[in-house]
């Protein structure tokens, strides 16, 4: 039905002030720009899904599928023309989030900065609320 896009990281974000925003996850230029690269290829998907699941050393874990339909709890972004839809299980941790790409020299990755994390494992594939 939907494959894993690629990796991603959480990093918890400390003493960053928050300004209200009507969308529970913003995305960077640099995010909507490879989601944008990212479906291109794929004419029948709509946009990419973020969920959590449980995993690593702390806890959780956000996944990121390609999906083709909305899912009926599901809340859906739209940023600069690009769709994302958050599943019902993540929504409460997402709130807030930045979801930005990073492309450094031997890694490519989303990365979620998110001000509701206490903490991240040492992997950095996990954490918590």
């Amino acid at each position: 039905m939907s494959a894993s896009l690629v990796r991603a990281t959480v990093r918890a974000v400390s003493k960053r002030k928050l300004l209200s925003t009507r969308a529970a996850l913003t995305l960077t230029p640099s995010g909507v720009n490879k989601i944008k690269q990212l479906l291109k290829d794929k004419p029948e998907h709509v946009g990419v899904k973020v969920g959590v699941r449980t995993r690593g050393c702390n806890g959780l874990s956000y996944t990121l599928e390609y999906t083709k339909t909305k899912g009926g709890s599901d809340e859906e972004v739209i940023q600069d023309g690009v769709r994302v839809f958050i599943e019902k299980k993540a929504q409460l941790t997402l709130l807030g989030t930045e979801m930005d790409y990073v492309e450094e020299k031997l890694s490519s990755e989303f990365v979620f900065n998110n001000p509701n994390i206490k903490g991240t494992c040492g992997c950095g594939e996990s954490f918590n609320i």
